[in-house]
């Protein structure tokens, strides 16, 4: 097991865009999920992913939500999916999304649905679109969908990042509760092996576990991060990591570690408890700047 600290993250640069860069050279992220009950969830995770260096960022959302969205984060292109009676995503925005993901690099799936939503049908549809250069992020309800479908992950060959909090990971895992507290690294190592895939089992510390590498372990940014939308961001933040060009078990520990010092700035600043989950984003850039 390896600590994320300042030697583990100067020995493990992000990549870095020259002068001549511009916005599509610097990774374009598709963040879809939300729901009507949720309809802000996708604002999280897009701005997230734009404070990580992302360059464009689309969101693929609930319909009734599209121009709310569009308004509040005007940075990013919005697009409407169908919903079903519980006013979640349905099945048919499997396949829309399916066809949009050629417009992107990284297809973060997930923030702000629940389990009514279709999920195992619009993970089908997305996961039967394989190619080099897609990566996905697989987070939230979207998580316990993926649990029998390990040989359609492990086609992407190592390019799926899951973030599951212990509950979904139970579901992922197929196991009891009691498991994931007991024996966390070796659950997600466990998972890892399994889906061919970086598994970011995320509590009040973290464990990163991918395929043939050592266990990355963060002791936690503290209890004020335990809070609503405050996955959503960490979903983001990696997916714009990766959209940029980092491999995806350096971009998790890139984005927990980020996620976790915004989270202690914030509580040296604001306090403890009682910080929102839409501050931490802001605190990216300076972080990403000092290490």
């Amino acid at each position: 097991m390896i600590q994320i600290d300042g030697a583990w993250l100067a020995a493990h640069p992000l990549p870095q865009p020259g002068p001549d860069t511009d916005k599509n050279k610097r990774g374009h992220v598709l963040a879809a999920g939300g729901s009507q009950a949720v309809p802000g969830a996708l604002r999280l995770t897009g701005e997230a992913a734009l404070r990580a260096g992302a360059g464009k960022v689309q969101l693929a959302t609930v319909e009734t939500a599209t121009a709310l969205l569009g308004v509040t984060l005007p940075e990013a292109a919005v697009f409407p999916l169908p919903v079903n009676r519980d006013g979640e995503l349905s099945a048919k925005a499997g396949k829309m999304l399916a066809d949009m993901l050629t417009r992107c690099d990284t297809l973060v799936l997930g923030p702000g649905m629940g389990a009514e939503a279709d999920n195992e049908a619009i993970l089908e549809a997305v996961l039967a679109r394989p190619r080099d250069g897609l990566e996905l992020l697989i987070d939230a309800a979207m998580i316990g969908a993926a649990a029998h479908m390990a040989e359609a992950v492990r086609a992407y060959a190592g390019r799926v990042i899951f973030t599951p909090h212990p509950g979904e990971m139970a579901l992922l895992m197929d196991c009891d509760a009691d498991r994931v507290t007991a024996e966390p690294e070796a659950l997600a190592r466990d998972a890892a092996a399994r889906f061919d895939a970086t598994i970011v089992l995320k509590s009040s510390e973290t464990w990163i576990a991918s395929p043939d590498a050592e266990t990355l372990h963060y002791p936690g940014g503290g209890p004020g991060l335990a809070t609503g939308g405050s996955g959503d961001v960490l979903a983001g933040i990696i997916g714009g990591l990766v959209s940029r060009g980092a491999p995806p078990r350096i971009a998790a520990a890139w984005g927990v570690w980020l996620h976790g010092e915004a989270g202690k700035a914030l509580a040296q600043r604001v306090g403890p408890l009682g910080f929102l989950a839409r501050e931490l984003p802001a605190e990216i850039p300076a972080l990403m700047a000092a290490n």
